[in-house]
Parts: C-alpha cells; sequence; structure tokens
C-alpha cells in the first residue's frame, strides 16, 4: 500500500521509518528511559516521543494495539513510578509496625506510671504514720533472747 505522495505503507497503517520511531518511543517510555518527554506512559507522550504527529500516531492501529495491551498487562506506572510505589509500601509497612511498638511501649509506660503513683502514695503515707509516732520505730516481732 502507498500513500498518495508515493511513500510504501506498512501492515501497521505508516511508513517503515515512522513505525520504527513509534516502537522505539514505547521502548523508551517502557523502559523509563525517555527522551524528549517526562516519562508518563500516555499516548501523548507516545507520538511526542516518537516525534510524530497525532494523526500520524492514531493511523498505526497495530501499534496503538500493542500499546494498549502492554499498558493494560502492566499498568501505566512508569518503572521509577513503580520502584517508588514499591517504596512507599514499604514505608508505611514500617510505619504500621513501629507504630504498634509505640502504642505498645505507651500501654507499659502508663502501666509503670500507675505503678510508681500508687508506691509514692504509699511512702507518703508510711512517712505521714512514721512522723505521727513521733519517729519511733516499732518492732514488729522482738527478739528473743
Amino acid at each position: 500500500m502507498t500513500t498518495p505522495h508515493g511513500r510504501a505503507l506498512t501492515e501497521d497503517g505508516v511508513s517503515s521509518k515512522t513505525a520504527e520511531s513509534l516502537r522505539a518511543a514505547m521502548r523508551r517510555l517502557f523502559d523509563g528511559k525517555p527522551q524528549h518527554t517526562d516519562g508518563r506512559l500516555t499516548k501523548e507522550n507516545l507520538w511526542r516521543e516518537a516525534q510524530v504527529s497525532r494523526a500520524t500516531m492514531n493511523r498505526a492501529a497495530a501499534i496503538l494495539a500493542e500499546w494498549d495491551n502492554h499498558v493494560a498487562e502492566h499498568g501505566t506506572a512508569t518503572p521509577g513510578e513503580a520502584r517508588r510505589d514499591d517504596e512507599i509500601a514499604q514505608l508505611r509497612r514500617k510505619l504500621a509496625e513501629k507504630t504498634h511498638e509505640c502504642a505498645l511501649a505507651n500501654r507499659r509506660l502508663e502501666a509503670a506510671a500507675t505503678a510508681i503513683a500508687a508506691l509514692h502514695h504509699d511512702n507518703t503515707q508510711l512517712r505521714q504514720e512514721l512522723a505521727a509516732s513521733g519517729g519511733r520505730v516499732a518492732l514488729l516481732h522482738p527478739r528473743s533472747g
């Protein structure tokens, strides 16, 4: 098949040079190594990365089908975004673990504070009793001897 300008079209619906440019752009975008865009996996970035017009890209139905299949299978996250998302998930797990550890430590701290307060109260009461008795200590079990 040829265009009105005498150019041969591939089975992709575009010239071989255009098909090659679109596929190279797809590889760069999927590999996270864009040269002409921000790397997001959008069709706008595909035609910009390939440095062809949107209309030219739209004529490449087979290439667009490859794009759609890849995006459907792997999602639209770039390799960098996937790494970032994995790191965020890992950090969230660590945060949940540390939050749990802090909650346990706080419960122990509250229990210790309650015990210390009770001991302080008992100590204060004993000191008051000692002061009231004139500071004399009475033996509970007299020594035999």
